[in-house]
């Protein structure tokens, strides 16, 4: 029997960390059949595929995503794919769509994420038709599926539909014993059918959009400790997954959340905590995080830390950015919708004295730097302006307080200025003992949110990027084997799903990489419009010429940058469920459309 696709000659890596090869690779029906050091037989073989000079490796896992709406209308989430990412995972941060209807979607979908509230809203309800997470697995593959999907149930997903979300956001309100019995029900189900665990979230400057509730955090934030032990009695129990963000202002809860993983008299609980990051506010905290996961490990944990192994870099349009909720006053300003509104709470010099304040704290915890000086104007009508920061532009003004240049500019541009910083992960020293620490894993993309702030959907190719050069340069830190391990096989084992290898009888889920051109380019601004938003533009990546091909399940999904004919038509990804083998999509299954 022949094979559908050969790609010869490429240097090969299986996922699991082993010397790579130059092999050549045969695939019929959906799954690698034949790897070898010699030629395959290409007759009557419709793809072949010369991948000399380049690197043929499993398709990249991104473990933290918030594709949840997007996946509903454009199933294909071809922006991953481009990049050589063949799975995702959906549910981060406590969100899902699993339960709530459009309304509270929207609420806490919109202002978390900078996805329109309204946006959020149609999405849901349109397309939701199922009430539990055995039948949201079937809708998703009822849909022309790119990359295979596995995912988190939300916690604020599940306490949000059983108590109602403005009960559900008050600290005041606590869980009856047929809610809580309800949500552990709920948790359950989930588990039964094959998510890889539960989301939750204690980060405090994550708001919620909407009328009623506007402002208030998410529902994960106000459950109380036995509502939560009971919840992570079931993840023991299943020997599955709890992905949290902690609050970074309480140490005490952040012990608890490491420690919890233990498993004294217990099952150990599966942790992956948001997220280790050389932070520019606090450069010291960096240094404990990987030295902490390995002492709970050690001890009998099972924990690990989420990272963003690239420069942190946001952008915004004026005061609209997440990092800004962590202040008093910048939350203040956000929770006004109103232009006209807002810029008068701007203008009065006591809201403004209250920033300089809490701009100028240096004791409490935070993410953002807090200098305006280290923040880039990008846009702006005022073009004397560009290039600078809004410490120069104060300076330029006569000695304006950075703070003041800022809100001046805020009030008159409006969203019409945009800048830009970096607020972690600035080191590159630091990202290369992160990279290979084991209490450490690489994620947190973020891939599907923040549509012009922020854009990681390459993070992978970056990374390798910095090994390679290193390599180069005499002066490595870690294997490209290693590292094509740490972004495949080590994710899809840890969440034990069907994913991240390439080995004989693996599904061939892949990317053909061309090494010498993981260069700059992976680092250039682009944007482009988000169809199921209305064609909101949307910040990404673009790095055609380094991707050669995207196979998932078998089938070329991108050539030479481009899409094939079946992205958005066909479905070649299915839900991944834990803890169980998952063959590629057949012919017949994948002809199966559902976009609305």
């Amino acid at each position: 029997m022949g094979y559908d696709t050969i790609i010869r000659n490429g240097r090969w890596f299986d996922g699991t960390g082993a010397p790579s090869a130059v092999r050549s690779l045969g695939i019929r029906e959906g799954h690698v059949v034949s790897i070898t050091p010699g030629e395959l037989d290409e007759t009557d073989c419709p793809q072949v595929i010369d991948a000399s000079g380049k690197w043929v490796l499993p398709g990249m896992l991104d473990i933290h995503t918030h594709y949840d709406v997007e996946v509903l209308g454009g199933p294909s989430l071809s922006e991953s794919l481009r990049h050589g990412v063949t799975t995702v995972l959906l549910g981060s941060c406590s969100l899902s769509t699993v339960y709530v209807d459009g309304a509270d979607a929207g609420d806490i979908f919109g202002r978390v994420e900078a996805i329109p509230r309204q946006r959020v809203i149609d999405a849901v309800d349109q397309h939701k038709d199922w009430a539990n997470g055995a039948e949201y697995i079937g809708a998703l593959e009822s849909r022309p599926l790119g990359p295979n999907v596995a995912a988190f149930i939300g916690h604020s997903d599940m306490r949000a539909a059983t108590m109602g979300l403005d009960r559900a956001t008050r600290n005041d309100e606590r869980p009856t014993k047929s809610e809580q019995s309800q949500m552990e029900h709920m948790l359950t189900e989930a588990l039964r059918a094959g998510f890889v665990g539960m989301s939750s979230q204690q980060l405090l400057f994550d708001k919620l959009d909407g009328e009623v509730c506007r402002s208030r955090t998410l529902p994960s934030t106000y459950a109380k400790p036995r509502e939560l032990r009971r919840l992570k009695t079931l993840l023991r129990r299943s020997g599955r997954i709890l992905q949290s963000g902690p609050d970074i202002e309480n140490p005490v809860k952040l012990a608890s959340q490491l420690f919890q993983s233990l498993g004294i008299l217990r099952n150990p609980l599966k942790t992956s905590l948001l997220s280790a990051a050389d932070v520019k506010s606090n450069p010291f905290a960096v240094k404990l995080m990987g030295p902490a996961a390995r002492l709970i490990n050690r001890m009998g944990g099972n924990f690990r830390w989420q990272h963003l192994p690239v420069p942190f870099e946001v952008y915004a349009d004026g005061i609209d950015l997440v990092i800004f909720e962590e202040l008093g006053a910048g939350a203040a300003a956000l929770h006004l919708r109103d232009e006209v509104e807002r810029n008068e709470l701007l203008r009065d010099e006591a809201y403004r004295r209250r920033f300089r304040k809490e701009y100028e704290s240096k004791f409490s915890l935070r993410v953002w730097h807090r200098d305006f000086f280290d923040a880039e104007i990008v846009g702006c009508p005022d073009e004397s302006v560009i290039g600078k920061s809004f410490g120069q532009v104060g300076r330029d003004r006569g000695g304006v307080h950075p703070v003041d240049a800022f809100l001046d500019l805020v009030v008159e541009h409006g969203s019409a200025l945009r800048w830009r910083t970096t607020i972690s992960n600035h080191r590159p020293e630091v990202l290369k003992k992160l990279a290979r620490d084991s209490g450490i894993q690489m994620g947190f993309s973020d891939a599907g949110a923040h549509l012009r702030n922020m854009a990681f959907y390459n993070m992978g190719l970056r990374l390798l990027r910095h090994v390679r050069d290193s390599a180069r340069s005499g002066a490595p830190f870690m294997t490209i084997e290693h590292a094509v391990h740490r972004l495949t096989g080590e994710l899809a084992d840890w969440y034990r799903i069907d994913a991240g290898h390439l080995r004989v009888g693996d599904r061939a889920d892949l990317v053909i990489i061309d090494p010498e051109r993981l260069d700059s380019v992976l680092d250039t601004y682009a944007e482009e419009p988000v169809d199921q938003y209305g064609d909101l533009p949307r910040m990404v990546n673009r790095n055609d010429d380094t991707v050669s091909a995207v196979f998932v399940g078998g089938r070329a999904v991108f050539l030479d940058g481009q899409p094939t004919g079946l992205v958005g038509t066909r479905r070649t990804g299915r839900f991944l469920r834990a803890t169980h083998r998952a063959p590629a999509v057949t012919e017949r299954d994948g002809a199966l459309e559902h976009v609305g």
